[in-house]
């Protein structure tokens, strides 16, 4: 009797570990390790290799690639897209919602997704995008290559003022409640990453990675938006490595490394009529190193209206730059007409570090608008040289207090 007993509760034992182990369904017959802190044993697991993706081959991906969305976007529970090792070549590629699920879907790219470096193949001016979508998390440690150096030939953009950009590696449109986090991506034909029509999405731990003389590379671009988290990344490229378009609000930028490229830049805005105003946007813990700019507001001249209000940059290093603070209410260049963006509450605190410009600090603001309401804390800047270096004011309202290197400038008129 005592050995039916025991032979039972092994049973009861074995029985139990066989339904945990069956909880995680999965869909292209490999369990991926959990990523970005996620329990996969409630989860169905959607590998795009079950849905013909082809690694390691001149064979284009992209259909698996949708299918596996679609069948995670359409299953009534707990999805992961999985994308293990390998490389995977891919044209335009679009996962769509909205989707069935209570849930994010989860994206886990484990390997290296490489992009058709043909300009043709793409009609939305994006390589992978996430459309109206409720609920994302995109993680994995992969590599997304654009190999945008093939294209970089076709951008005019510098002598074309309506110019059309090369396709965005990644392309958020209507995304809501969104983690990205734990990706490479290399050599964007354009933006490395765009948001716009987006609410609450954290972007963390990112290396973007592009040549210093690459066109148009922004890390990111953020554009009528709100709620939007970028942390704890390395951007190096040819363009901005964050840029703030209209309709950016409430926006934070904490412990980013930038460098090389083009600074932190809000804007521009005021080129096109009837824009979003920015507003409520935070930069701090952050690093530049050898960028053209540090922290710069640029509007265009002319007749556009706009607003840029609410605006904190604080405890930043700069190491090398070359326009450490900078405001620019003449960029573009195009007119002779005083810029209609209204600057105001900006504050300045806590920024350090070195630079190889004369001319530190610039706020040249619009006669017509002067700036209004910026305050200068702690600023302590020095030549690489250690030469003198100075400030510059034209139209700005400027409060000091703290340390100030260069020398506090004053100017509520040109």
């Amino acid at each position: 009797m005592a050995m039916t007993t025991i032979g039972l509760v092994l049973i009861l034992v074995l029985y139990s570990a066989l339904v945990i182990t069956c909880n995680a369904a999965v869909v292209g017959g490999l369990l991926p390790q959990p990523a970005g802190g996620n329990n996969i044993a409630d989860q169905t697991i959607f590998n795009v290799l079950n849905f013909g993706a082809k690694p390691n081959s001149e064979l284009i991906s992209t259909q698996a690639f949708m299918r596996a969305w679609r069948a995670a976007c359409d299953f009534n529970g707990r999805a992961r897209l999985f994308v293990p090792p390998g490389v995977y070549n891919l044209a335009e590629t679009i996962f769509s919602g909205p989707c069935k699920g209570t849930h994010p879907i989860i994206v886990q790219i484990a390997g290296t997704l490489k992009a058709v470096a043909d300009v043709s193949e793409y009609s939305n001016f994006a390589w992978i995008s996430f459309d109206s979508i409720n609920g994302i998390i995109i993680t994995g440690g992969g590599t997304l290559d654009a190999q945008g150096q093939a294209l970089w030939q076709f951008n005019d953009c510098k002598s074309n003022s309506n110019c059309v950009h090369l396709p965005a590696t990644l392309f958020f449109n209507g995304v809501e409640n969104g983690k990205v986090m734990r990706l490479n991506l290399i050599n964007s034909m354009g933006f490395h990453i765009h948001i716009t029509n987006s609410y609450l999405v954290r972007f963390h731990a990112l290396t973007i990675d592009a040549p210093e003389n690459s066109p148009n590379t922004d890390g990111i671009h953020i554009s009528k938006s709100n709620t939007i988290k970028l942390s704890r990344s390395v951007i190096r490229t040819g363009d901005d490595c964050v840029s703030f378009g209209q309709g950016a609000t409430n926006v934070t930028v904490n412990k980013v490394t930038c460098g090389p490229g083009h600074g932190i830049s809000i804007g521009s805005i005021g080129k096109l009529s009837g824009e979003l105003e920015i507003r409520g946007l935070i930069v701090k813990n952050c690093t530049l190193r050898g960028t053209t700019n540090g922290i710069r507001i640029k509007t265009f001249a002319g007749a556009n209206p706009n607003r840029a209000i609410g605006m904190m940059f604080s405890d930043i290093v700069m190491e090398n730059v070359k326009n450490p603070i900078i405001i620019d209410q003449s960029y573009g260049d195009k007119s002779t007409e005083p810029s209609q963006v209204r600057i105001s509450d900006v504050i300045y605190q806590n920024i350090r570090g070195t630079t190889i410009s004369e001319v530190a600090v610039q706020l040249m603001c619009s006669a017509r608008l002067p700036c209004l309401n910026v305050r200068l804390t702690n600023i302590n800047l020095k030549h690489i040289a250690n030469t003198p270096i100075t400030s510059q004011c034209q139209n700005a309202n400027v409060g000091y207090t703290g340390i100030q290197f260069p020398p506090p400038c004053h100017a509520l008129s040109s």
